[in-house]
C-alpha cells in the first residue's frame, strides 16, 4: 500500500509565497513521475509541475518563472516552491505521482488528498 500526503497549503496574500510538499510511503521499489496538479473551482484539473526521475522538468506556462519543484528522492518527496502568486493560483492542489511498489513491483498512479492554496488580492 502506498499513500501520498500533501502538506504546506494555506492563505496569503497576492505576490506571497508558499512551499508545498507531498511525501510518498509504504511499499516502495521506485519512483518514476512526480508532479503537481491543481483544480480550481468549476474548471478541469491541470498540470502543473512535473518531474521525471531522470532529472527532466516541466511547468505550465501559467507558472513558469514564479514557481519551481524540486524532489528529494532518498526521502520519496516532492516539493513545489511558489513564489510572486497571484489569486487565479488560488486552487486544491494535488500531488501525483507513479511509483513501481509491492512485491510484484507494479507500476500504479497514486494521488494525493489534496491542499488548498488560496490567494487573496
Amino acid at each position: 500500500q502506498v499513500q501520498l500526503v500533501e502538506s504546506g497549503g494555506g492563505l496569503v496574500q497576492a505576490g506571497g509565497s508558499l512551499r508545498l510538499s507531498c511525501a510518498a510511503s509504504g511499499s516502495i521499489f521506485s519512483i518514476n513521475y512526480m508532479d503537481w496538479y491543481r483544480q480550481a473551482p468549476g474548471k478541469q484539473r491541470e498540470l502543473v509541475a512535473a518531474s521525471t526521475s531522470g532529472g527532466t522538468i516541466t511547468y505550465a506556462d501559467s507558472v513558469k518563472g514564479r514557481f519551481t519543484i524540486s524532489r528529494d528522492n532518498a526521502k520519496n518527496t516532492v516539493y513545489l516552491q511558489m513564489n510572486s502568486l497571484k489569486p487565479e493560483d488560488t486552487a486544491v492542489y494535488y500531488c501525483n505521482a507513479h511509483i513501481y511498489s509491492g512485491s510484484f513491483k507494479s507500476l500504479n498512479d497514486y494521488w494525493g488528498q489534496g491542499t488548498q492554496v488560496t490567494v487573496s488580492s
